[in-house]
């Protein structure tokens, strides 16, 4: 079972993880990035999208032209996870090699 991250663990998580907020209005984190054109911004979707299903777990996102945000919940806990903190180190990853 996908345990929640209690209150220490995710401030502890996100300060490794620059970028990355607290969503107000929900239990989840999301962050937001920008690229020159669609084309690698939906590059950088297709990317995150291989390495969602290797983990199975999948983010909540839009795009828009050239802007991509992302939000990261654990349905199975109604809350943020280790599985979210793992995703958004591997987005990051991602957009750093763009």
């Amino acid at each position: 079972m996908v345990k929640k991250l209690t209150p220490e663990e995710r401030i502890s998580a996100l300060a490794g993880l620059a970028g990355w907020q607290i969503d107000p209005n929900r239990d989840a984190i999301s962050k937001s990035f920008r690229f020159h054109d669609f084309n690698a911004a939906w590059g950088f979707m297709t990317r995150i999208a291989l390495q969602a299903e290797k983990l199975d777990h999948h983010p909540e996102w839009s795009n828009v032209y050239g802007a991509v945000d992302i939000t990261l919940t654990t349905h199975d806990c109604s809350g943020v996870s280790k599985r979210d903190i793992q995703l958004a180190t591997s987005i990051d990853q991602i957009a750093e090699s763009i």
